[in-house]
């Protein structure tokens, strides 16, 4: 896998997918997540994931868990 697209964030509403993006910093990713949360987040059914291609791991989401 290429480091570039080690992590890859997706907006889904709806269950279908609106946004996607890669990015080989987490730094960048994470800000990045923070930022379509204010911008998608009001989205009817919303979920923002963050996700470590290489670890094969959620690293957070939007809404959080419980």
């Amino acid at each position: 896998m290429d480091d570039s697209q080690r992590f890859y964030l997706t907006v889904t509403a709806a269950g279908r997918l609106v946004m996607q993006g890669w990015w080989g910093s987490e730094t960048t990713a994470s800000r990045k997540f923070s930022s379509w949360v204010g911008e998608y987040g009001s989205m009817p059914g919303a979920r923002i994931t963050l996700t470590d291609e290489q670890q094969g791991s959620v690293l957070t989401s939007w809404p959080g868990e419980g």
